[in-house]
């Protein structure tokens, strides 16, 4: 009878077991390989409705490098992953339970040797450890250093500019002594006729300068304000001042400066154009007006009085610098460079070597 219970209980586990295998198979592309090596697992599944896969896990020594996605082929289910590992020695797979129905079934466990590269040490070309690797340059490394370097060369072409333009501070004062309205009249008349303005055709340039002359000689010798006033204001002003007594002159000397006023506005406001011999006998009018108009009395400490001396301030003359102290700026200039240079080399060294990480040291 116990043997009879023992048969009956043993075909009932192979069939059982016989079934879990046909539903749920497992297999490897191959199961030894070497370290790093990849190989695939694969689990197929003989249902394709209600099925549910868990995660591959348990895995010791072995690591998943990839999950695929699950194909149908053949009304079968099959779920591939991508294996490794990266120890040497035998490893399993353990029985992993797949759903079917609501019911769980478990694959077989596979065994995979993962074997090391057999290395000949006496063939292997050796190689030094490699040296510092450095991180890039950043700005912020180094910045401060840049920034004073620029203020020492800003502080450096400062003081070349104003050594190369410096200046002497004291002024040098000149004492011209400054002409009598007479004197002054017939200077100008003397420049003008060197002018040569009314022989190139420039009769109303001529005229105008000529009128001037007259006018300012008139203001600073008689006082009279000429060169603000119309021709028969000013004639009319010379009138009165004739008539008491004022200055010395007679009606002839003030008709003449009249009609030469009146010339000079017909060629400057009508465009007239007198001929050669008029030209010149309106500067010799001038010449005759000038000698024949003089103030009856000289006043003390009026503009009339000429010995006091004008003065004449002169602006700072510029000195430059020799050739020797061009030379010796110039090289206190590079000089100054060159330090420059050399600290923000020693600077970035310094940087580096602070901040490069070791690698590659055993």
């Amino acid at each position: 009878m116990k043997h009879k219970l023992f048969y009956i209980f043993f075909l009932l586990t192979l069939s059982i077991s016989y079934a879990q295998s046909s539903m749920v198979k497992i297999e490897a592309d191959t199961t030894n390989i070497r370290i790093g090596e990849q190989f695939e697992y694969k689990i197929t599944i003989s249902e394709t409705e209600n099925v549910i896969i868990p995660k591959l896990g348990n895995l010791k020594g072995l690591e998943v490098i990839d999950s695929l996605k699950i194909d149908t082929i053949n009304s079968k289910l099959i779920k591939k992953y991508k294996l490794t590992g990266f120890d040497s020695g035998a490893f399993y797979i353990p029985r992993q339970q797949i759903f079917i129905k609501n019911q769980a079934y478990l694959t077989d466990s596979l065994l995979i040797n993962v074997t090391t590269v057999a290395i000949d040490t006496t063939k292997i070309k050796k190689f030094p450890i490699k040296g510092i690797k450095g991180e890039p340059y950043q700005f912020d490394d180094f910045k401060i250093y840049v920034y004073w370097a620029l203020a020492i060369l800003l502080i450096a072409i400062s003081t070349l500019y104003f050594a190369l333009k410096r200046s002497d501070n004291s002024t040098s004062k000149t004492f011209i002594p400054k002409l009598a309205p007479y004197q002054e009249a017939l200077r100008n008349l003397k420049l003008l006729d060197e002018k040569l303005l009314w022989q190139n055709n420039k009769t109303k340039a001529y005229y105008s300068e000529l009128t001037d002359i007259v006018r300012n000689y008139i203001e600073r010798e008689l006082n009279v304000p000429a060169l603000e006033q119309t021709t028969n204001e000013l004639v009319d002003s010379l009138i009165d001042f004739s008539n008491s007594k004022s200055i010395v002159t007679d009606k002839e000397t003030i008709k003449k400066l009249k009609n030469l006023l009146q010339q000079s506005d017909l060629v400057k406001f009508a465009k007239s154009k007198p001929m050669a011999h008029e030209i010149e006998a309106d500067r010799n009018t001038t010449t005759h007006i000038i000698n024949n108009l003089k103030p009856s009395t000289t006043e003390e400490n009026t503009e009339t009085s000429y010995s006091k001396p004008v003065v004449i301030v002169q602006k700072p003359e510029i000195k430059n610098p020799n050739t020797i102290t061009k030379l010796l700026l110039i090289t206190i200039t590079l000089l100054i460079v060159t330090l420059i240079s050399f600290g923000i080399y020693k600077a970035i060294s310094l940087s580096n070597s602070i901040k490069q990480p070791v690698e590659n040291v055993q």
